[in-house]
């Protein structure tokens, strides 16, 4: 069982089948997106089959991490009419050698997802898991 964030409070969710809030957020897209955002989900879920997901369907925002908070994000997926991008908090702390990165935040950037073959991006798995280490060296929990 999975957590997601709904109003503010954490409910438990089966974690294959996405939730109503993620089936209304994704409602307005293309079938095409819809599907790559599923599959987007998959692909973070198993990367981090602990994490917590949250839903913010004003803010057109999939969120995993550890609290509500933006400092226990770890990732979001953001929907687009192209595609989706995939989000990582802190990003700029972390080591991205194959240059997948694209963005102007502070500590946010994004990889761009324009079909299910972006998932298997060389580095890609690597940002994840580099966000998972940043986070256990800090001190903060990687446990939900």
């Amino acid at each position: 069982m999975g957590v997601k964030v709904a109003n503010g409070r954490l409910h438990e969710m089966k974690r294959t089948l996405p939730s109503k809030d993620v089936d209304d957020l994704l409602a307005s897209y293309a079938p095409e997106v819809q599907e790559l955002v599923l599959a987007a989900r998959t692909f973070v879920l198993e990367m981090i089959p602990d994490i917590a997901e949250g839903v913010d369907v004003k803010a057109r925002i999939i969120g995993y991490g550890y609290g509500p908070r933006y400092v226990d994000m770890v990732c979001m997926l953001m929907p687009t009419k192209a595609g989706v991008n995939l989000g990582i908090a802190y990003a700029m702390q972390l080591p991205d050698p194959k240059k997948l990165l694209e963005g102007t935040g502070k500590l946010h950037r994004h990889v761009k997802l324009k079909s299910k073959a972006d998932l298997e991006k060389a580095g890609l798995k690597a940002l994840l898991k580099a966000a998972l280490t940043r986070r256990k060296k800090l001190g903060l929990t990687t446990k939900k």
